[in-house]
């Protein structure tokens, strides 16, 4: 530390002084503390941004959607379980890729090669800005995927006679309440395979496919109307935690399978009568 001149009266009789110890233990508590307290406040402002721009992806999803629908006399895009690569696939999918799989996880065209690309033409739109998972060292082009019981022939095989809505169209949608029934949803990566994410309303498997948790213990999802909301955890049974390693998977977050209030407050809008 460089002295610090020091003068009592007169120039003349002016001499060096150095801080001592004690004012240089004062001063780097005081920077310790103020760090301390400043730490929290700029992690939560990055959490923030990153959700932010989260629901912004779902919104776009969303428009996405409604204008596929429009150009299609009014049939919503093809929303399939268990995709397989591009070459094996003849269907007119939302998006193509399983991100079980190394080669489809971060293939970015099957991505481009979904029906709902044309209008929604960002790939980053399809991933959650808080998404880290990684596979071969390359972050994965999908975070989302869309609700089982829209477009989806398989629920109407399943549930179609058991008085729970299949949304196939445009007047599907118009005939419940499209405010409260979600469309897109921000997936955690230990479920996360194909585009179809399954809510069976029977409650045989609670949580088969797990919402993310990477916003503060919550995560996205947009509505059939075209808002968007953060969900947030509350029993401490789903506060699952994320992870890059692609070892990671169902059998990690059977903690969660249990019928609880976060269950139920998903299931609630996933359809209706």
């Amino acid at each position: 530390m460089k002295p610090v001149r020091y003068c009592e009266s007169e120039p003349a009789s002016c001499t060096l002084r150095a801080f001592t110890l004690i004012e240089l233990l004062v001063v780097i508590a005081v920077i310790a503390i103020l760090a301390a307290l400043l730490l929290p406040v700029l992690n939560n402002a990055e959490s923030d941004s990153k959700r932010a721009s989260c629901l912004q992806n779902m919104k776009q999803q969303e428009i996405g959607f409604q204008m596929y629908a429009a150009d299609n006399l009014g049939r919503l895009v093809q929303n399939i379980q268990q995709l397989g690569p591009i070459p094996a696939i003849g269907s007119n999918a939302w998006v193509y890729g399983n991100m079980k799989s190394l080669i489809d996880a971060t293939n970015v065209p099957e991505v481009m090669a979904g029906l709902l690309y044309p209008y929604i033409s960002q790939p980053r739109s399809y991933q959650c800005p808080a998404d880290l998972t990684q596979d071969g060292g390359l972050s994965r082009d999908r975070s989302y995927t869309m609700n089982g019981w829209f477009g989806s022939d398989e629920m109407e095989t399943m549930y179609g006679e058991m008085g729970f809505r299949v949304f196939q169209k445009e007047s599907d949608i118009a005939a419940s309440t499209p405010g409260s029934i979600f469309v897109f949803i921000d997936e955690h990566p230990a479920t996360l395979e194909d585009p179809w994410f399954i809510v069976e309303m029977d409650d045989v498997s609670p949580f088969e496919r797990c919402p993310a948790t990477r916003h503060q213990n919550g995560y996205c999802l947009n509505f059939a109307d075209g808002h968007a909301e953060t969900y947030h955890m509350l029993t401490r049974q789903a506060q699952v935690p994320e992870t890059q390693s692609q070892a990671f998977t169902t059998s990690s977050i059977t903690n969660i399978s249990i019928i609880n209030i976060d269950w139920i407050k998903l299931k609630q809008v996933a359809t209706g009568p």
